[in-house]
């Protein structure tokens, strides 16, 4: 089974909107995790415009299933994370002022860095995770650095979809094929939806989570929670 992991920073920027604590992140979180989710995902940034590091601290005693924390391995994300010790830390190469992710790592230029970085996040406990496009000298590359699984940025196959969805796909099942024959878990993330999402999961046998937000939230506001998460858990059956 895939696992549907929550990604709840857009519920954290509509609580930054005014300044209080509407909606309540916390019980949104402990929320989703009732209507089925299987996890939890936050990206704190330095700016913390939308999930800020005590949100982070906050939420770890209450999250039941599976935490997982994305993010620049900066210096004070790094503090955060040997702080919490979620189960899963998931590298992303955001700039500071990134309005979103919108790349993945290049693992055969930062190999050594991304070595180090990997090998302190399994001392600490946690499964790391590279975000990564669906490369396959990335890949290979990725393999070499210890991590434990790759996430692949799934924005080009949510682009390519409504055009040519086999075309969108090819790569993606080449990356995750040659993932696993390297020993590599596969998660997968960025743009997915309910139009998308089942196709994906039926082309990358094995695929271990998915992490959806933006689009999540956004069929929330017509469809309710509860009902959302149901519906995006169907896709991955």
């Amino acid at each position: 089974m895939t696992k549907l992991s929550v990604n709840i920073n857009k519920i954290a920027t509509l609580r930054n909107a005014r300044g209080h604590n509407r909606p309540d992140l916390l019980l949104v979180a402990r929320d989703c995790e009732r209507f089925g989710a299987e996890g939890i995902t936050v990206h704190p940034r330095p700016d913390e415009r939308h999930i800020r590091y005590q949100d982070v601290r906050d939420l770890k005693p209450l999250v039941t299933t599976e935490f997982n924390i994305e993010g620049n391995p900066t210096p004070d994300f790094i503090a955060l994370v040997r702080e919490v010790r979620p189960e899963q830390v998931t590298l992303v190469p955001d700039a500071p002022d990134a309005i979103t992710s919108n790349a993945g790592w290049d693992t055969i230029r930062h190999q050594d860095y991304l070595r180090g970085i990997v090998q302190d996040f399994k001392q600490m406990g946690c499964r790391v995770s590279i975000f990564l496009d669906p490369v396959a000298e990335l890949v290979r590359a990725a393999a070499t650095t210890g991590t434990d699984r790759i996430e692949l940025y799934t924005e080009a196959y949510a682009t390519g979809y409504h055009q040519d969805r086999e075309a969108a796909v090819a790569p993606y099942r080449d990356a995750a094929a040659l993932a696993r024959q390297l020993g590599l878990g596969v998660n997968a993330g960025h743009d997915l939806d309910l139009d998308n999402l089942a196709f994906l999961h039926q082309q990358l046998p094995g695929l271990a989570e998915v992490s959806i937000g933006h689009a999540l939230v956004c069929d929330a506001l017509y469809l309710g929670l509860e009902n959302t998460i149901q519906q995006y858990l169907r896709q991955l059956q």
